[in-house]
């Protein structure tokens, strides 16, 4: 099971430009709830290292934005 609600997933699919109109399957708002969770993941425990490496214990927004570059 994923951290990220399957709702909030649905809610990004219907959302996004160009989906107008268009109906969610439930396995599709999984799936992407599943995909952002691992993501996520990976860009905390990047983000984790740059907070370490300047000697800190708190993650900041600039190491996110580090991770995702």
């Amino acid at each position: 099971m994923s951290d990220v609600p399957i709702a909030a997933a649905d809610r990004i699919i219907r959302t996004a430009p160009g989906n107008s109109g268009l109906r969610v399957g439930t396995d599709a708002a999984e799936e992407l709830a599943a995909e952002l969770a691992q993501i996520g993941a990976e860009i905390s425990e990047e983000a984790g290292k740059y907070a370490r490496h300047a000697g800190r214990k708190t993650v900041k927004a600039s190491d996110i934005k580090l991770a995702t570059k």
